[in-house]
């Protein structure tokens, strides 16, 4: 795997080897994203081998800017309205396909819906401006594993199996986008993210129940399996104490007695903080060998819906 650099360099060189239907690895501000050409079929099966990721778990499409979005769903008011508002941002919309859309079936499968987002950061809107097209990018790394933060994670989990990653340093938000669906004109989030509840509510309103997902032949968007961003170690949520070869996910400045690995996501107790540290924390206590993460509990407000959501899907049954 090539590491290539932020600077014009870096960017062409990323740019030609997307062209060529090669999968390049490129830093947003929520994660890292593994990234294709949206209209080349065989660059995006390649996505779903190099991550070995299930075939009904459809990808999320970046473009530049909402015009671009609007070449490949169709919006409604409210869609439009919440684009204005987060975009470019993380935010995912899930829109109904445009009848000539150029984006291959393999990356929204079964569906007339398609998961569309305009990222915030700057390497990967150069790339899209140099390359002119929609770029396919899940998260960077195996299937249901942690989502990477950095390059050295890209590198980790997929060296060998793409062509390079475009090293953008440490993603500032580390939560993968707030997914919504707008239904009879209300949104519905169908994953929580690097986008609150409550700023999505000053726009959109009320927020609606759940949408089916995980029980259907095919998903309605990214990041609805049951487990999913998971270690190696099994996760035990909502500890209060440790427990002997056990490593310790804390949170805020009241800490049990150490008697193993301790990383703490914010002693402060900021959930931005905590939401930047996540997968990293994760990913270095697994590290240390241990069996079980336990995590201390976690705020359910603002980030920390979306940071729950994923410590509940790390811990889930992943049947074994």
């Amino acid at each position: 795997m090539r590491r290539l650099h932020e600077g014009l360099g870096g960017i062409e060189a990323a740019s030609s080897l997307l062209a060529h239907g090669d999968l390049v690895a490129l830093p947003t501000e929520t994660v890292y994203g593994l990234a294709a050409d949206a209209t080349n079929a065989d660059a995006v099966a390649a996505v779903f081998a190099a991550k070995g990721r299930p075939a009904h778990n459809p990808l999320i499409i970046h473009v530049a800017d909402l015009a671009g979005a609007e070449a490949l769903g169709r919006f409604d008011d409210l869609s439009r309205a919440l684009a204005h508002a987060f975009w470019p941002g993380p935010l995912t919309l899930v829109l109904d396909v445009m009848a000539d859309c150029p984006i291959v079936d393999l990356a929204r499968p079964g569906g007339q819906t398609l998961a569309l987002r305009v990222p915030a950061h700057p390497l990967f809107q150069a790339v899209l401006k140099h390359l002119g097209r929609p770029l396919a990018a899940p998260s960077a790394n195996p299937s249901g594993g942690l989502s990477p933060t950095s390059a050295d994670h890209v590198q980790a989990g997929l060296d060998g199996k793409i062509a390079a990653v475009l090293d953008g340093g440490p993603c500032p938000v580390g939560l993968e986008s707030t997914v919504l669906r707008v239904k009879d004109g209300i949104a519905h989030i169908l994953r929580p993210g690097g986008l609150t509840r409550e700023r999505i509510e000053a726009v959109a309103g009320r927020i609606g129940s759940a949408l089916p997902g995980p029980d259907a032949k095919y998903l309605s968007s990214p990041g609805q399996l049951l487990s999913h961003y998971a270690p190696r170690a099994q996760v035990r949520l909502n500890a209060t104490q440790m427990k002997p070869n056990e490593a310790l996910l804390a949170f805020g400045p009241d800490m049990p007695q150490k008697l193993g690995p301790v990383l703490n996501l914010s002693p402060k107790a900021d959930l931005t903080e905590a939401a930047s540290h996540l997968f990293d924390y994760l990913k270095r206590l697994d590290e240390t060998g241990v069996g079980v993460i336990a995590v201390m509990p976690i705020p359910d407000m603002g980030l920390g819906e979306a940071i729950n959501d994923r410590l509940k899907r790390a811990a889930a049954d992943r049947g074994r």
